[in-house]
This record gives structure tokens, C-alpha cells and sequence, in this order.
């Protein structure tokens, strides 16, 4: 069998050599264009579960490796004169050239033909092999030349950074954040020899613009990063190679293969290198692509299934959180501001894969400091108190924890009025200890539902109906309850769910909208409403406003988001106007701000008011981060006092990535760019996450929808889990009638945690420290 790699990068070395090993009659030729010793870049960095996956596929490679790196289980986020330490990481780091010629040294003892500066521009000399790997590096020749064949997408980021060297010695990896009169700097620092340390420094395009900095001079960044850093290089310099600004390239392949040629390494994905993935996912690839050709040798396509089938997903999830921790660095300007431990504690859980209790778990000291931190400006807690139940105060409403209940619809209501089902729907989570409860839309008209089962607030009887829920609420558990209040405009006068998605009812009503667009091709098309159209529903909110007061509501919630009337003004996707209340977004802001203001004049003014946003509707030309921040600004002066944060189902076209917190981001970004609280969503399904969320900063109270609906006693349990005042019983609010089951749950719980945690201490990879 003859095998063809094309670049001799980190990935294509460790193909060659596994490869080699098992086949020895396989003949493998490796062309690299550039010199067997040229090295662009410093170091490299691998984990210890890395570390262990080489040592039992190539000891021989692993040895050579472990001989020559940098070793530390510690790790330090700096920020200007504050440091502070988490251990239990356990990673190395090893010079990229060195790295290269061990692989290179173990190519030759296998028997892999290595040819240096041998640029290939032309495959068909090598027609004669069964497989050709493209290995070639970010800025792959043979992918981009056939780049629809692969579905080859980059995208260029934002972010610029530039990589160099050091003879600082470092003792840990160390984020080292510096504040300019630019703006914000990160330099991204490990040690990866004895005398030399990687420094990869980063900054916004803005900043990097406003401090005057050239693509190509070297000798201008080093000494601007030189004065910038000058504390924290202690009197070092630093080293160039090429050092050039570059922005970060994530690249995608919808198929990894065509023909005979697979792709290999940064050809086929690249990882941002703030989560250090880059040489560990091409050498792990190559692990699967030769495991993959042992298995089928010469049928190149089962050998091609097979690789992706062991990688695409472990790819993906990987290129997810690195994703995910490139925009963290993107928006590090609005992470900068927080008190230095929350500050810390966002750099370590970033990319969401790592959580308070992860870390717990590695460096208890750390993530109690943390939380001391959080719990110092809260008023009834205590250092050891968890995030999520602290209280929160919105004016004169106080709730009791951090967690919520989201407006899930339960389409019950007969005639707009909520029946027995709802008062233990919402009674059950109230009795579960969920702190604030928002309840489903509720319309403002009958015109104004989704369904004919969904509830309203606008007749005396239904206000009747709510009052009843609301009070027993109130009477028998410490939570508070809003009522959700809005119009389904052009998504009204559908069929229950279970019946169909998204289809009219029989007879249905003329509905409402924005603008004169369907929501979809089974919907009827909604009349485009008149000023004389906006006074009457105005005054319709009004009213609803007033009976929610009078049914005993403690906040109101203005339903703004999904699509539904009120945002279908606020997307360009949903408003085509041409006259006041269309155009720029100060104009489609219009006339939900009047419902809103005038909402507000009427409910009292200690009782706090919220409104729902969609802060993405997942589809090209939607609503963008600066009209969801004027919304959100807007909202803010009006007196909202909080706003929920969701996105989507604006447009049935919608392509969102769903994942686990995976809403956040954008009450991150509304939160600490606006500074007005928020409520986040999304796949949020255990205490840690809520925890975690809180901690860093991302929301101010959690909600959880699907979680609470088969499990209304999740908070319940949470607060048993955590321990929550296990020496105060009495006062975590379990009703008299349950308080007999709370001394066996709580040692019942604390013993799943506790094996919870054996398991993953178990689980560790072992260290690979010298």
C-alpha cells in the first residue's frame, strides 16, 4: 500500500509514524516545502489525557515528548497588579520545532520517507497511491483547490493576535490582562522549554487600530507589547518569527474526503488556541485516520467513513467550545469590568465545558474566593452561600433564590380562564421552591392568543381565575409569580401543538402584525396594523396591566420576543415598513416602548416590570447585536427593571445552534453592555450550570423551562444537594406539611453527590509530570 502526506506538520508525522508501525509494507512518503529545522511559532501545549492517549499508541514518541517539555498543574489569570492561582490542571508544553523533530526523528526509525523543501503544486504524480492525506495546514493548496468538493467554509475573526517568545521564566500558565489607553490586552503565556515561554497577545481590532500597530513590523509590536507588558515580562524581551498580526481563520469541511485525498490537521478544522486544541486535535485525528486505514487498508472509502464516523462529532464539540472561548476573547472588553474574582473565575469557565464544580473539584481554595466575592454585597447571605440562592430584589419585590420558572404554555385555559390545572402547575413549582414564576402568555384579547386553550386577562372572570392561583401562591410558599402579558399577532389562531405545528385553526381570526408576512406558507397572511390599530391595543395592554394588579400578580413581564406582535416590529425580518414605525430600529422600537410606557404608568410603581426580547433570530438579516442593545438601552429608560434574554422563532427559516447555556452569551452581552439585569435561558438543566452562570456574571436569575416541567421539586433538590442551610432546616421554606422528609432527602442526596464526585476524581487522567 502506498500513502502520500502532504505537509509535515505535527499531525501528519504522527499519522506516518502510527501508521508505519502497524504496516510495516506500507510505503509512506512525507513532502514538507519547508527546511527539516523550520519552525514557525514557539510552543505547543498538551493535557494530560492527551499525554495518556500518546503513551499507549506510541510510548516511543511519548518518551521523546515527555524528555523535552514544560510541565505545571498551575494556572494564573493576572489582571494589572492582581494575580491569582488554580491549580490541578496538569498540561506541558514543548517547543513546536522541537516537537517536530522527535516526530520526525521516529518517522526515520520507522522507515517513513521524509522529503524536505518539496513543495507539491500538482497531485497527479501521484497517481500511483492509494491515499493521499492533505496535511497541509491552515492555508491548505489542496483543500482550497478544491474547496466545493469539500465544502470548505472560513470564517475570519474578528480579534487580532500576534505570537512570539520570551526567555521569561513562567512557573504557571498565566493569562496576563493588561488595561491600556487603548483598551484591553490579553497575552496568552506558557513556558515550554527551560529559559523560553510562548506569549500569544491578543486585542480587539478597535483596540489594535486605536494603538497604531502594523501587520508586518515586528520591531513596532515588540516594543509597544514590550511597553504595554513591561511589568510582566520583569525586565525580558521579546522574540519574533514572523511575527505577524493575523486574524484567527475558523475553518469548516462539510466532507473530509474526495477521491483518494482526506484531509488532516488544520486543513480540515482549526481550534481557536485559547483552549490549546490545535496540535492535540490534528494528532488525535491522525490517530483515527491511521486506526481507520489498518482497518479497511485499500478501501479508501470505508476508510474515509470510518474516520470521520470515530471523529466529525469529537471535532465539532471540540470547534464548539473553542468557538465558544474565541468570543469570550472577542468580547473580553465587557468581562474586564468585573470584580477581579468573578473576572477570573469567567476566564477559567469560558467555553462552558468547565464549571464551578470542575473546578471545585481541582482547586476548592480558588472557587471559594469566588464565592465569598459574589456573596459580599448580598444582604442575608453568607461566604459559603450558593449563587443561586442568594435573593434578588427588583424595587420592592424580593425573591427568595435565583431560579425561575420560564413561560412554558400548557394550553388549558377554557375561554381565556385558567382552570384547576394551572393552580397546581404553578402552585407545585411554587410549593418546589422556585424563586419567581412566570406564567405562560397571557393575551390581552381574545383575538390575541396563540390558541384556543391559551389563558387571557381581559375580563373580570379570568382576572377572578388568577387571582385564585396568585393567592394560593402567596399563602402557601415564598415565591413570587409574573404574569407574562402579550398578543400572538401574525403567530395566532393556531392548532394545539399536538395536533400540528404551526397550522390555522377552523374559522380562525384576522390577525395582526407589523407588516404584511406570513409566518409560514400554511399561514394566512396578517393585516398590516394602523395607528388606529396600535391606540387599541395599547389600550388593550393597559387594561391587562391593571387587571394583573388587581388578580395579585407581584411582576409583570411584557412579552416582546419569538415573533409574536410586538417583536414583529422590532426585526427587519418581520417589518417592511416605510412609514414612522419602520426603517432603522429607533423607528421599529416605536410602538412596542409605548405599550411598555404606558404599561408601566398604570402598575404600581413598587411592583417591577420585565420585558422578553429576542436577542437573535437565527436568520440572515435579522435583528442585530446593535439593535438588540438600543432595544435593550431604550427598555432601560422606559423603567424596565429587568429584561429577559431569549432568542429566536421569529422566522420558521431560523438555524439556530442549540446546545447546552446555549443562550447566554446574549444576556451576557445585554447585561454588561447595557448594565441592567437579566434573565437567561436555554438547555440549563442542573444546579452547577445555574451556579456557574451566576458566578461569572453572564445573568442575574437563571430560568429553567423544560427541566421543571416533569421535576417540579428541581430547586428542592438542588438545595438538598447543596447542602443549603443543613443546620437551618426550617428555613429553606419547605412547606410544615413536607418538612418530615427533609432529614432523609438531604443525607439521601449528599450521598449521590458525593459518589458523583468519587467517580470523577477517578476519572482524572493521571499526571505525566516528571
Amino acid at each position: 500500500m502506498k500513502i502520500t502526506v502532504i505537509g509535515g506538520g505535527p499531525g501528519g508525522l504522527y499519522f506516518s509514524i502510527l501508521l508505519k508501525k502497524a504496516m510495516p509494507d506500507c510505503v509512506i512518503d512525507v513532502y514538507e516545502r519547508n527546511r527539516a529545522d523550520d519552525s514557525f511559532g514557539f510552543g505547543v501545549v498538551f493535557s494530560d489525557e492527551t499525554l495518556s492517549e500518546f503513551l499507549t499508541r506510541d510510548p516511543e514518541s511519548y518518551e521523546l515528548i515527555r524528555s523535552r517539555f514544560a510541565y505545571w498543574d498551575e494556572l494564573d489569570v493576572a489582571r494589572d497588579s492582581e494575580t491569582v492561582r488554580i491549580t490541578g490542571n496538569g498540561f506541558c508544553g514543548c517547543s513546536r520545532k522541537t516537537l517536530l523533530q522527535l516526530l520526525q526523528q521516529r518517522c526515520s526509525e520507522e522507515g517513513v520517507n521524509l522529503h524536505f523543501e518539496a513543495n507539491v503544486d500538482d497531485l497527479s504524480r501521484f497517481a500511483d497511491s492509494d491515499i493521499i492525506v492533505a496535511a497541509d495546514g491552515i492555508n491548505s493548496a489542496i483543500r482550497d483547490k478544491f474547496a466545493a468538493d469539500f465544502g470548505t467554509e472560513i470564517e475570519l475573526q474578528s480579534n487580532r493576535f500576534v505570537w512570539m517568545g520570551s526567555t521569561r521564566p513562567l512557573d504557571a500558565f498565566t493569562y496576563f490582562f493588561r488595561n491600556t489607553e487603548h483598551g484591553a490586552f490579553v497575552a496568552h503565556t506558557y513556558q515550554y522549554e527551560e529559559g523560553m515561554s510562548t506569549w500569544i497577545f491578543e486585542t480587539t481590532d478597535e483596540t489594535w487600530q486605536k494603538a497604531g500597530f502594523n501587520v508586518t513590523d515586528e520591531q513596532d509590536t515588540i516594543a509597544k507589547l514590550q511597553e504595554f507588558f513591561k511589568e510582566e515580562l520583569d525586565g525580558h524581551g521579546l522574540i519574533s518569527n514572523r511575527s505577524h498580526w493575523r486574524q484567527f481563520p475558523v475553518i469548516t469541511n462539510k466532507r473530509w474526503n474526495k477521491d483518494n485525498i482526506v484531509l488532516l490537521g488544520d486543513a480540515k478544522a482549526t481550534a481557536h488556541y485559547s483552549i490549546g486544541s490545535g496540535t492535540k486535535l490534528a494528532m488525535e485525528c491522525a490517530i483515527a485516520l491511521a486506526d481507520s486505514v489498518i482497518k479497511y487498508k485499500t478501501d479508501t472509502q470505508a476508510v474515509f467513513e470510518h474516520y470521520e464516523k470515530l471523529r466529525r462529532n469529537s471535532v465539532e464539540m471540540i470547534q464548539h467550545a473553542a468557538n465558544v472561548s474565541l468570543q469570550w476573547f472577542e468580547d473580553m472588553n465587557r468581562h474586564i469590568q468585573h470584580p477581579f474574582m468573578q473576572f477570573a473565575f469567567s476566564v477559567m469557565t469560558r467555553a462552558k465545558k468547565v464549571t464551578f464544580e470542575n473546578l471545585a473539584l481541582r482547586d476548592p481554595a480558588f472557587t471559594q474566593k469566588v464565592l465569598t466575592e459574589f456573596n459580599s454585597s448580598i444582604a442575608d447571605s453568607t461566604p459559603t452561600t450558593p449563587a443561586a440562592f442568594t435573593p434578588f430584589s427588583l424595587r420592592g419585590m424580593v425573591i427568595d433564590n435565583r431560579i425561575v420558572m420560564s413561560p412554558m404554555e400548557q394550553y388549558s385555559a377554557k375561554d381565556g380562564v385558567v382552570t384547576d390545572w394551572h393552580l397546581q402547575h404553578y402552585g407545585s413549582r411554587a410549593i418546589g421552591g422556585v424563586g419567581l414564576i412566570i406564567t405562560e402568555a397571557t393575551a390581552i384579547s381574545p383575538t390575541g392568543r396563540i390558541t384556543l386553550g391559551c389563558p387571557g386577562i381581559y375580563s373580570q372572570e379570568q382576572t377572578d381565575s388568577w387571582k385564585r392561583v396568585t393567592s394560593f401562591i402567596h399563602e402557601n410558599s415564598s415565591a413570587k409569580i409574573a404574569i407574562q402579558i402579550g398578543h400572538s399577532g401574525r403567530k395566532g389562531a393556531v392548532k394545539f401543538p399536538w395536533e400540528s405545528n404551526n397550522e390555522p385553526i377552523e374559522n380562525a381570526w384576522g390577525l395582526l402584525s407589523a407588516s404584511e408576512i406570513s409566518f409560514n406558507d400554511k399561514m394566512p397572511v396578517p393585516h398590516e396594523m394602523t395607528v388606529e390599530d396600535m391606540d387599541i391595543i395599547t389600550s388593550e395592554f393597559v387594561t391587562a396591566a391593571k387587571n394583573a394588579d388587581a388578580a395579585g400578580f407581584d411582576m409583570i413581564e411584557l412579552q416582546a420576543h419569538h415573533g409574536f406582535l410586538l417583536a414583529s416590529f422590532l426585526s427587519p425580518l418581520t417589518n417592511a415598513r416605510t412609514d414612522e414605525f419602520g426603517g432603522n430600529i429607533e423607528n421599529r422600537l416605536k410602538f412596542p416602548l409605548k405599550v411598555f410606557t404606558e404599561m408601566r404608568a398604570v402598575f404600581p410603581h413598587e411592583k417591577p416590570m420585565s420585558i422578553r426580547v429576542s436577542a437573535s433570530d437565527w436568520a440572515k438579516g435579522g435583528i442585530t447585536e446593535e439593535d438588540v442593545l438600543t432595544i435593550a438601552r431604550a427598555f432601560k429608560k422606559a423603567g424596565a427593571d429587568i429584561i429577559n434574554v431569549s432568542t429566536g422563532l421569529t422566522v420558521e427559516h431560523q438555524k439556530p445552534a442549540v446546545g447546552r447555556m446555549w443562550q447566554t452569551p446574549f444576556s451576557d452581552m445585554v447585561r454588561n453592555e447595557v448594565n441592567i439585569p437579566t434573565i437567561t435561558a436555554g438547555y440549563i438543566q442542573d444546579i452547577d450550570q445555574i451556579n456557574t452562570i451566576l458566578l461569572n456574571g453572564r445573568a442575574d436569575l437563571v430560568a429553567l423551562g423544560k427541566t421543571l416541567l416533569l421535576d417540579p421539586s428541581f430547586v428542592r433538590n438542588a438545595q438538598a444537594y447543596e447542602s443549603f442551610k443543613a443546620n437551618k432546616l426550617d428555613e429553606v421554606g419547605v412547606p410544615q406539611q413536607y418538612m418530615s422528609a427533609i432529614s432523609h432527602h438531604y443525607p439521601y442526596i449528599a450521598g449521590q453527590r458525593k459518589s458523583l464526585e468519587n467517580m470523577k476524581k477517578a476519572l482524572k487522567p493521571a499526571t505525566h509530570k516528571k
